[in-house]
């Protein structure tokens, strides 16, 4: 199949379906452009902040983003590119962006309250507490898990470090002009010039390589990993207790705009590619036999599902959209773009991601220093090595095989390689710093709002309902997983020891989102159907790869004998049935009437 084809005929179906699913679904889901939204009712300058759409979407779209559409299909690819594209494509329509809409929408109707909190008011009080015990445990490992993630890009890429760090201090400068109300066209342009320029100076004369820049100054002890972790915590902590318009919103509307950027580049560059030939889909597998795949692969179904998990569907979107988007959204009306556009914008970043696995590495492309490198089915098996083993595919290699083939893309536009690695590495290690400082302000809510619950019962808990507080607890909890060590791996890998969890969790919050979603469309007497196979299959699927994870007769982590992982993974099970259970039990007992008006909802 050509490169162009599969552009063009994505962005045709994703753009078709916000018109039109997107439109459908405003209607059922009732958006009222009267309403009175969290943002304007509960407006405090700091959290609840009503912001321009556009504001709002790149903050949504680049904190659901991160390394997820990038890391899930440059592993997908192992199957071949064909089920991973129409995972992708039909997964993001059909449940990832209704499940983004639908979380932000729920919220919107229940005072700017996080999904968890939505499921006590909508299924029931015990059903709050369940859902925040499995929100603090994603959430605890997202933590645990993406400093190790930045640091590694920081230590592949060194000429990313620059820009990524010059990002902050040019966000507070755009938050003013932000702040002012005026033109940000200007600014933002600015913005994206001079964090280029840093792209320039951080390929060219200032690359931060912490393993070669520690010995050289007499820390030969100090671990480059733990130092980013520590420095990229206390950033997140200081991030997630400022007011939203100082750094969060320009920091992801700077970092927006970079991605933009970059995508609109690798669509020229791989349409471009796909006209001359220079790319081709035949440089990979279109489906990998079972006997080319590696030995110790997991079986497609179901694990597809849960490792392309961003860029089709994913738990964590409906803690963005519940936990911070919707403080920040002016209107119902901007629900459709901001949590059903979004999730299609991150679609096409993960089509992309797989053209760039695929036929991108195929090119017969030059390295900097002028080395050609092997082309077609030989350069992609130089990355993808038939027969090869799927747990060594780790990190580096999911987002090197991204990089170097979206390198090739930028290449055929006149971008040099040694720039567009820059460029691109950039791209992936801001992103991935977005998500962790979103996820601890995420974190920082689900603290408050179990510590609130507590503190009816015992108001000693109340302390914990500070922004300060609660902020301390989600940083010491993330960092304490993360600096410890992983078995035979150094410090600061501690949430790698968490991180196989991590998959069927999220997708398995995915499922209990939708529940969430039925049950407010249930009470307004809205149609519920057509939300059944969705639901269904993320509740389904996900506690079906944890069980083969747990329970697998040779490589389930009850047969490693690996307790924590078992311990965890059955928790999780657990949790997941009690809040089936509390579902059913009353799903016919709910009254089927119009709740509390959405900003004043108790």
């Amino acid at each position: 199949m050509s490169v162009l084809v599969v552009l063009l005929g994505s962005a045709a179906g994703l753009g078709l379906a916000y018109v039109v699913l997107g439109r459908w679904l405003s209607h059922v889901f009732g958006v009222d452009a009267n309403a009175v939204v969290p943002s304007i009712a509960k407006e405090d300058g700091q959290d609840f902040v009503p912001t321009r759409r556009w504001v709002v979407f790149a903050h949504h779209f680049t904190s659901i983003a991160g390394t997820g559409p990038i890391v899930g299909p440059a592993v997908a690819v192992f199957w071949g590119w064909l089920p991973a594209l129409v995972w992708v494509l039909v997964g993001s329509v059909l449940v990832g962006a209704v499940h983004d809409f639908g979380s932000l929408v729920v919220s919107l109707k229940n005072g700017g309250a996080t999904v968890g909190e939505a499921a006590g008011r909508l299924i029931s009080p015990r059903a709050r507490w369940l859902f925040l015990s499995v929100l603090w445990l994603a959430l605890t490992v997202v933590l645990g898990v993406f400093g190790l993630v930045i640091a590694s890009v920081f230590g592949l890429y060194p000429e990313s470090v620059l820009p990524v760090w010059a990002a902050m201090p040019l966000a507070i400068l755009l938050g003013r002009s932000l702040k002012s109300g005026g033109s940000l066209t200007v600014p933002v342009v600015g913005g994206l010039a001079i964090l280029l320029g840093c792209v320039w100076l951080g390929a060219t004369y200032l690359p931060v390589d912490l393993a070669e820049i520690l010995p050289a100054m007499g820390l030969d002890s100090w671990n480059p990993v733990v130092v980013w972790t520590v420095l990229l915590l206390a950033y997140c902590y200081a991030a997630s207790v400022m007011p939203v318009g100082l750094l969060l919103q320009p920091r992801d509307l700077l970092n927006s705009g970079l991605l933009f950027l970059t995508m609109a580049a690798l669509v020229v560059g791989a349409g471009v590619a796909g006209v001359t030939g220079d790319a081709s889909l035949d440089s990979a597998p279109m489906i990998v036999t079972a006997e080319a795949r590696p030995f110790d692969a997991p079986a497609i179904l179901p694990f597809l599902f849960v490792t392309v998990a961003c860029g089709a569907c994913s738990g964590f979107h409906c803690l963005v959209a519940s936990g911070t988007s919707s403080k920040q959204v002016k209107s119902e009306l901007d629900a459709r773009p901001v949590g059903y556009g979004a999730m299609l914008c991150e679609a096409f970043l993960a089509v992309l991601v797989i053209l760039a696995c695929t036929a991108g590495l195929g090119m017969n492309a030059v390295g900097p220093t002028g080395e050609a490198f092997a082309s077609g089915r030989a350069a992609w098996e130089a990355t993808y090595v038939p027969g090869g083993s799927w747990a060594s595919f780790r990190l580096p290699q999911m987002i090197g095989a991204f990089v170097a083939g979206g390198a090739n893309f930028l290449q055929e536009i006149g971008i040099p390689a040694w720039f567009g690695v820059g460029l691109i590495a950039t791209t992936v290690a801001g992103f991935a710093a977005t998500t962790l400082d979103s996820a601890t302000r995420l974190q920082r809510y689900v603290v408050q709002e179990l510590a609130g619950g507590l503190a009816e019962k015992a108001p000693i808990f109340s302390v914990f309902t500070g922004r300060h507080p609660a902020t301390l607890i989600a940083v010491l909890a993330g960092g304490a997983i993360a600096l410890i060590r992983a078995p035979g791996l150094g410090y600061g890998t501690g949430g790698l020891i968490l991180w196989p969890l991590f998959g069927a969790t999220n997708q398995l919050l995915a499922g209990l989102a939708f529940l969430v979603i039925a049950f407010y469309l249930h009470r307004r007497r809205k149609p519920v159907l057509w939300l059944v196979p969705a639901a269904l299959l993320m509740v389904a699927v996900p506690a079906w790869a944890m069980a083969v994870q747990v329970f697998a007769p040779e490589t389930g982590w009850i047969a490693q004998e690996n307790w924590l992982l078992t311990a965890m993974g059955v928790a999780v099970l657990l949790l997941e049935g009690w809040v089936l259970i509390e579902a059913v039990r009353m799903w016919p007992r709910v009254p089927r009437a119009e709740v509390a008006p959405s900003a004043t909802a108790a």
